[in-house]
């Protein structure tokens, strides 16, 4: 009897031996499964994003060194702090309408307001404030879609130094040919990025698939021309307890993105300090910026 107990004991353990071995090698199995998958996802994220942001000879280096590291920090932080700065005028300086300006915002010390261009951080800082939902659901979701597969491709210090450039180019150009006019908004970082993208498509139409350049194409287009007609209502159609804005920083962020934007995104796997282009364009926007401020210290209507 003793020794039958014994011999069920043992087999008991034995049973429960292999049940554990046996959830142990699936538990293993499936973490393999699962870290064989992820890196699987990963390259074909980066092959869709090699597809849309560069042309056909360069897409293979691409994919060689493609990693997420360093995320998109520069984008997806700048987008945090406009829609924070949106939330604190919204909720917390409430306005009373929703499109236009009201004094809640343009009393805000980010705001760019011509008898205030001495407060030399608002050429940049406007860029944090927003004229209403529409606007600023606008910028947002346009530097996301195509700001995170630009950083993912040229990282953040490109990346960013494109989107300033056109921020500081729409604060420079509103002040010299809209003068006496406020202005908001991300538009100008945005339209660089847009701008530059657009450079880079048209340039390398037929290496960036022309079913899918024209559709971008198609799809740029459809932007610009939506938001520009915002932007225009905002500055000439605005009622008449509204506040109108400048929409100059449009049409100088596309410049400065088809110029320096085209530049940068068109030499990703070449030393950017190297290329002559990029001197030019950073020679002639240095112009363009030393020109800007001799007219605001001495032939600005709003002095």
């Amino acid at each position: 009897m003793a020794a039958a107990h014994n011999l069920e004991m043992e087999e008991d353990v034995n049973l429960n031996r292999d049940r554990e071995m046996k959830e142990m090698l699936e538990e293993e199995k499936m973490r393999e499964d699962r870290a064989g998958k992820d890196p699987f996802r990963l390259k074909k994220v980066h092959r869709i994003v090699s597809k849309w942001m560069l042309p056909e000879p360069v897409r293979r280096t691409y994919l060689e060194r493609a990693n997420c590291l360093p995320p998109p920090v520069f984008i997806i932080s700048i987008s945090i702090a406009e829609l924070a700065v949106f939330i604190y005028y919204a909720v917390w300086k409430p306005q009373k309408q929703w499109i236009t300006l009201d004094s809640g915002i343009l009393e805000s010390p980010f705001i760019y307001r011509p008898e205030k261009r001495e407060e030399a951080w608002r050429f940049i800082s406007y860029m944090l404030v927003h004229a209403g939902v529409q606007h600023v659901l606008g910028n947002l979701v346009m530097q996301l879609v195509l700001g995170i597969p630009l950083e993912m491709v040229h990282k953040g210090l490109r990346v960013g130094l494109v989107y300033l450039a056109g921020v500081i180019a729409g604060s420079l150009a509103s002040s010299i040919f809209d003068p006496l006019k406020s202005l908001v908004g991300a538009s100008g970082g945005v339209y660089a990025l847009m701008g530059g993208y657009f450079m880079n498509v048209l340039v390398n139409f037929r290496e960036m698939i022309p079913a899918f350049g024209i559709i971008r194409l198609l799809i740029i287009v459809l932007i610009i021309v939506s938001d520009m007609g915002f932007a225009l209502y905002r500055r000439f159609f605005v009622p008449a307890n509204g506040s109108p804005v400048s929409f100059a920083a449009h049409i100088a962020g596309g410049f400065a993105g088809m110029s320096i934007g085209y530049t940068v995104f068109s030499c990703f796997d070449k030393a950017l300090l190297k290329d002559p282009r990029f001197w030019i364009a950073i020679a002639a926007y240095l112009a363009c910026v030393l020109f800007a401020v001799f007219f605001n210290i001495f032939l600005s209507p709003a002095n």
